[in-house]
């Protein structure tokens, strides 16, 4: 991709917050149409996987971990593990197989498929 291809991507990803305030507060419509998952599915999906053990992740209790960075404003980010651009796609690629895409991540291949994976996205988009 060039370089312009990465600011369009950008640009769209800094709308998300403001169709999400457009859209009467049903902000998990716009985060399904967004990444094709399920927020309340990937809340669950994040609660079972434990994800919260290693990262702070706000609105799931007890999701206090410091191993992994926090998931506060992942939503807002520009990156992905510090390696790959925050978008839908990179981000089911970096919870599907996080030593695909950087070999030297602590963060461990939870073995879920690829709907899980968007469902997860759904929600860790919410993090605004």
């Amino acid at each position: 991709m060039t370089k312009y291809h990465w600011l369009v991507v950008l640009c769209i990803l800094s709308m998300i917050p403001w169709a999400a305030s457009c859209s009467g507060g049903k902000r998990t419509n716009v985060y399904y149409v967004y990444t094709g998952g399920n927020v309340q599915r990937g809340r669950q999906l994040i609660t079972k996987y434990r994800c919260g053990a290693c990262h702070v992740i706000p609105g799931i209790s007890g999701a206090n971990g410091t191993v992994g960075a926090p998931l506060t404003a992942m939503g807002r980010r520009t990156m992905i593990g510090g390696v790959i651009p925050n978008t839908p796609s990179n981000m089911e690629r970096w919870l599907r197989d996080p030593k695909a895409v950087d070999p030297k991540t602590a963060m461990p291949d939870l073995g879920i498929t690829k709907k899980q994976a968007r469902d997860m996205a759904a929600f860790i988009y919410t993090l605004q």
